[in-house]
């Protein structure tokens, strides 16, 4: 039986080695590892050769064979040398193991200089050699053949400098570096052996692939990469190549190259006994065995050769090409004597911009080179105008040069001159032109610059006004404190500062005479009154002890400047409630009065009281003429109004809102104004009219020669009298129904005797001779919708009647348009608004587009004291409730065929005439009525049409009224359409059912009203225009209208025959519209221009416009779910 093996016995060179020795021929991390490989029991078949090699087998991830002896000359420790099958090939943590297990495999204690080994420090390291195994065997995981980069120098000729060339190396299975099986070509296209280490490969990789991004047709690399070419940009790829483990050899040696930290080159400049100073490089390379050569073109760093090989080195500052070759020379360069001056003041600072310029004896004084600044001359020059000039201002040593602020684009340019003897730091002009962010405080300043983000500068700008304040406040004190800014002064800038009492406005007004006030806005015909309407307006603005001129002010708040300037360099600000109001009020009196906007001459109309008002809240009366004061004082002070009592002959009890109403007809009447009575319809304006109209003939002021006229439409001229017989028996009321012509009677004749004479707009046009050609005590315009065209006839003999007062009657001042509200008040208040055409620039146009909204409540605000308006909702709480109903007819099947194919034709041809919708808009207009009459009725447009497109909206009226008849209901039926009304009325006599008709042929008028209102008929039926105003029908408490019309105002009115002051019952009101037809948009647009009166009479929004081309396509807009 074989006994134990013989103890292994360790050489004596094993024996020597301590862990100190260890860790430094292996590395501290290494021996770690080894150590935990030897205590796991990596390490098998330990054994010694005859010649004292030691062999053995490790096992890590795989089985290496490793092999560890003493050579003879080695520097290490012992002489050690290692061999090893694994990818790391040498000095590897298996060979490091061996040697352990060898020292304690023999027993071997380590010298006292290792580290001891106790039972507790086993313990731990046991507990903790899992943890190492795990990072190592992640290490074996990342490890493969090693790689190494071989670095070699073509050497510098006069025509190239030094290259850099790098050729990779792969370790071979001696251990030896080879470049078998590596090559540029496989790293660049990623065919290197998988085998080789990832991270050599990868870092080798990136110095190929830089080398292809820098040159994009280089697509076959060869042996070497010309590493030069790649500049700068190879030195990190150097250091990252040597951080991942890749050796960098050169020589067939495979001698060790160093990567050295970044160096500095300079050039000492010396002085010779001639006087001529010679250019020489230093540089300090630590390890460096020869002079450095200059790597790369231009150079960008240092080779040379050291003890072990090559030592290598990034320079600090890379060198521009002209330095290279300047280096290049430099043991050959010398200045002669003659231009050392001109060599250190212009060429000495270019190379410091490179270099470090030294003078090692001290031979030389090197000037002192201060960055450039920037120079700036301020010349102040009276009237407010500033004037600068920029330069560059180099200084070299004590001698300064100024240069043009215009950075070159060319390199050229920035060399010196006889004219420029300094060279351009171009970069550092650029610094200080993109550090100018201050002159943003001050206009005129700074321009853009084509092809870059930042703002140029003004060479040699001039400012003026308000631009120097900014500056000399703003700017100029910024730039004094910059270091990098010389600032000259020629002059002395004002002491520019804020008036500390802000500006007073001083308003006055003043008598003009016949000749100041004959141009005045109107016509100029009787009835204008325009002398005595129109005053002189003054206003004037005094800042601190000065007297500001008004059309300097007005120009400023037009340019939207934002503050004015005075001559001794105070100012004040625009950017006030005050002056904005100031500027607003001035220029709508000027237009107003046509004027030409510059502030002189101002005028004001006595009807103009809300814009004195709010002039008088900016500023100091300081002059009122007796007249303003009496006038508009009276205006003004609506709210303190006097108290007359109605006469005690008036045989009614007015409410409370009509004797308010009362006393205000009676102030305009007391100082001859006009103005608008705009009460809802129903409220009893007549009645107002008539008391006030009593108390002027109360008191004297009403005769036969000079009467109260009143106009109305003629439907209502026996209202007016039956009211008037009524209410003020006293007053005479005459009516003139028929013509001069006619009645074969002068007008004086037929009006003998009348305190009030009553006629129609249709007489007013034919007896205009007549009406016009004598003096009233006032006119009143009923219904005065009627004078809303300012083109019509009617219109212009309206405002052509002479009376100190016009009073205007009617609950819809505005119906469609602005120009409706225009008329009226051109008539009763003269001189309010100016001509058509300007009203419409200043006030229609801007708020009718949206474009000036809050022109809406100035306009509010100039028309307040001459309109009053009641509704029925804020006055008539007694009055019964109004409950309106829109009733959606749906047509039958034949009606909807007819109007469907109908719709489309009209449809068509309507679409091709809104290019031009005012030349066009009759014939617009005649297509729409079409549909809407086939809405109703086909047989209104297609005579032959079946009887079975009977019109369904007859039938639902008929099963309505049938039933409210039948319960002792009364109803008014209203329709544009006289033949649909027709059709109706022969409807309802064949049912049997007791009915009046009333229409603009009606001649017996009277009658028929009486018919209904003192008898038992049910059913009213009434065109809308022969009783859409002027009666009062409050027997009936249902209303049906038939068909909607554009405009609602009309509707209301007709409606409000009933819905008025006397009714006790509530008022249903229906509207029957055709589904799916031209109605239904019909009412959409209703609802749009119900809008406009509220917006402008009562309250609201931005104004809606009149039919429009855009209206017009939505009438045609039909839901596609109704057509056929």
């Amino acid at each position: 039986m074989a006994g134990p093996p013989p103890a292994f016995v360790a050489p004596d060179w094993i024996r020597q080695l301590g862990r100190d020795d260890l860790s430094r021929v292996f590395g501290t991390t290494t021996v770690k590892r080894a150590v935990t490989y030897q205590r796991r029991g990596a390490v098998h078949d330990l054994r010694e050769d005859r010649d004292g090699v030691l062999r053995a087998t490790v096992y890590g991830n795989r089985r290496y064979s490793t092999t560890v002896w003493s050579q003879a000359g080695a520097r290490r420790p012992a002489g050690l040398a290692t061999s090893c099958s694994c990818p790391v090939g040498t000095l590897c943590k298996h060979a490091a193991a061996v040697i352990l297990h060898a020292q304690r495999t023999a027993g071997a204690a380590t010298p006292a200089s290792g580290t001891p080994h106790t039972p507790a420090s086993a313990a731990w390291e046991n507990l903790l050699a899992p943890v190492l195994a795990e990072l190592d065997s992640a290490s074996e995981d990342r490890s493969g053949t090693p790689l190494a980069l071989q670095v070699e120098l073509a050497q510098a000729t006069t025509a190239h400098p030094t290259r850099l060339r790098l050729k990779p190396l792969v370790r071979g299975a001696s251990g030896a570096w080879i470049q078998t099986g590596i090559s540029w070509a496989d790293l660049h296209r990623g065919y290197a052996s998988a085998r080789t280490d990832d991270r050599h490969r990868a870092a080798l990789a990136a110095v190929v692939q830089a080398q292809a991004a820098r040159s994009p047709h280089w697509y076959h690399p060869g042996e070497w990469v010309e590493a030069t070419a790649l500049g700068p940009a190879v030195w990190p790829l150097l250091r990252d190549a040597a951080h991942a483990g890749v050796a960098l050899v050169t020589g067939r040696g495979r001698r060790s190259v160093r990567l050295a930290d970044p160096v500095e080159l300079s050039l000492d400049l010396t002085r010779d006994s001639d006087a001529a100073i010679t250019l020489a490089p230093v540089v300090d390379l630590p390890g460096a065995t020869a002079p450095p050569q200059l790597v790369g073109d231009p150079g960008h760093g240092l080779a040379a050769g050291d003890e072990h090989g090559m030592v290598l080195a990034p320079l600090t500052r890379p060198l521009s090409k002209a330095v290279t070759t300047l280096l290049g020379q430099a043991g050959r360069l010398r200045v002669p004597a003659t231009d050392t001056e001109r060599f250190l003041t212009a060429y000495s600072p270019a190379l410091r911009r490179h270099t470090t310029l030294t003078s090692s004896d001290g031979s030389v004084l090197i000037p002192e080179v201060r960055p450039p600044h920037l120079g700036l001359t301020v010349t102040f020059e009276p009237g407010h105008v500033t004037r600068l000039r920029w330069t560059f201002r180099y200084a070299v040593g004590q001698v300064t040069h100024d240069v043009p602020l215009r950075p070159s684009r060319n390199p050229q340019d920035a060399r010196p001159t006889t004219q420029q003897p300094v060279v351009r730091d171009t970069d550092r002009e650029e610094a200080l032109l993109s550090s100018l962010d201050v002159l943003d405080r001050a206009p005129g300043l700074r321009i853009p610059l084509p092809g870059k983000a930042r703002l140029g500068v003004v060479l040699e700008p001039e400012l003026t006004g308000w631009a120097t304040v900014q500056f000399a406040r703003d700017v100029l004190p910024a730039l004094q404190e910059r270091d990098d800014i010389d600032v000259t002064l020629v002059g002395e800038p004002l002491p520019y500062a804020e008036v500390e009492d802000g500006p007073v406005v001083q308003v006055s007004t003043r008598d003009l005479g016949p000749a100041d006030g004959a141009d005045a806005a109107g016509t100029g015909e009787a009835g204008d009154n325009t002398d005595r309407d129109w005053f002189g307006l003054g206003v004037s603005v005094r800042a601190g002890d000065q007297e500001v001129p008004l059309r300097d002010l007005l120009t400023a708040l037009t340019r939207d400047e934002e503050v004015l300037l005075l001559p001794d360099g105070s100012w004040f600000r625009l950017d006030t409630d005050e002056l904005r109001a100031l500027h607003r009020l001035v220029q709508e009196a000027l237009a107003l009065d046509d004027g030409d906007g510059d502030g002189d001459d101002l005028r004001i109309n006595r009807y103009q009281a809300g814009l004195w008002e709010e002039l008088v809240a900016l500023g100091v009366v300081t002059e009122q003429s007796e007249g303003w004061q009496r006038t508009v004082g009276a205006l003004l002070a609506l709210e303190e109004l006097p108290h007359p009592d109605p006469p005690g002959t008036v045989e009614a009890t007015l409410r409370d809102y009509q004797l308010d109403g009362y006393r205000w007809l009676s102030f305009l009447l007391d100082h001859d104004l006009g103005g608008i009575l705009a009460d809802d319809m129903g409220l009893g304006k007549t009645l107002q009219v008539l008391t006030a109209a009593e108390r002027l003939r109360a008191e004297g002021r009403l005769s036969p020669e000079k009467p109260l006229l009143v106009v109305a439409p003629t439907s209502v001229l026996a209202t007016w009298q039956r009211e008037a017989a009524r209410f003020t028996p006293h007053l005479d009321v005459m009516a003139l129904t028929q013509t001069t012509r006619r009645t074969g009677q002068p007008l004086t004749d037929v009006m003998a005797g009348a305190h009030v004479v009553v006629t129609s707009y249709t007489l007013l046009r034919i007896e205009e001779k007549q009406l016009v050609g004598r003096a009233w005590a006032g006119v009143v315009l009923d219904e005065a919708q009627a004078v809303k065209n300012h083109r019509s006839r009617t219109y212009q003999v309206a405002r052509r009647l002479r009376a100190p007062v016009k009073i205007a009657v009617t609950g819809t001042p505005l119906e469609n348009s602005l120009m409706d509200l225009w008329a009226l008040l051109s008539i009763v208040a003269p001189g309010l608004f100016s001509s058509p055409e300007r009203f419409g620039t200043v006030f229609r146009r801007p708020i009718e587009s949206g474009a000036a909204p809050e022109l809406l409540d100035t306009l509010r605000r100039r028309i307040r004291p001459l309109v009053l308006r009641r509704t029925k909702e804020s006055v008539a709480a007694d009055l019964p409730p109004k409950i309106e109903q829109v009733v959606s007819v749906p047509l039958n099947p034949a009606h909807r065929r007819i109007y469907d194919t109908h719709l489309q034709r009209e449809r068509q041809r309507i679409l091709g005439l809104l290019d031009d919708v005012d030349r066009h808009r009759i014939a617009i207009l005649a297509a729409l009525t079409k549909l809407r009459q086939l809405s109703l009725d086909v047989h209104l447009v297609v005579p032959d049409a079946p009887a079975s497109a009977r019109p369904s909206k007859v039938d639902a009226l008929l099963e309505q009224v049938v039933e409210l008849a039948a319960e002792g209901h009364r109803c008014l039926v209203f329709s544009q359409f006289t033949r649909f009304l027709r059709v109706v009325r022969d409807r309802l006599q064949a049912e049997g059912i007791e009915h009046v008709y009333l229409d603009g042929r009606t001649r017996d008028r009277p009658r028929r009203i009486a018919q209904f209102t003192d008898g038992d008929a049910p059913v009213f039926l009434i065109s809308l225009k022969a009783g859409g105003s002027g009666l009062t029908l409050t027997e009936a408490d249902y209303v049906f209208v038939l068909d909607p019309w554009w405009n609602p105002a009309v509707e209301a009115q007709a409606v409000d025959r009933t819905h008025r002051i006397g009714q006790d019952k509530t008022v249903m009101v229906y509207r029957l519209v055709a589904e799916g037809t031209i109605e239904e948009k019909v009412v959409e647009l209703q609802e749009h221009k119900r809008e406009l009166f509220d917006k402008v009479v009562d309250a609201g929004g931005a104004l809606g416009a009149p039919l429009s081309a855009e209206d017009i396509r939505g009438l045609l807009d039909v839901p596609a779910g109704l057509r056929s």
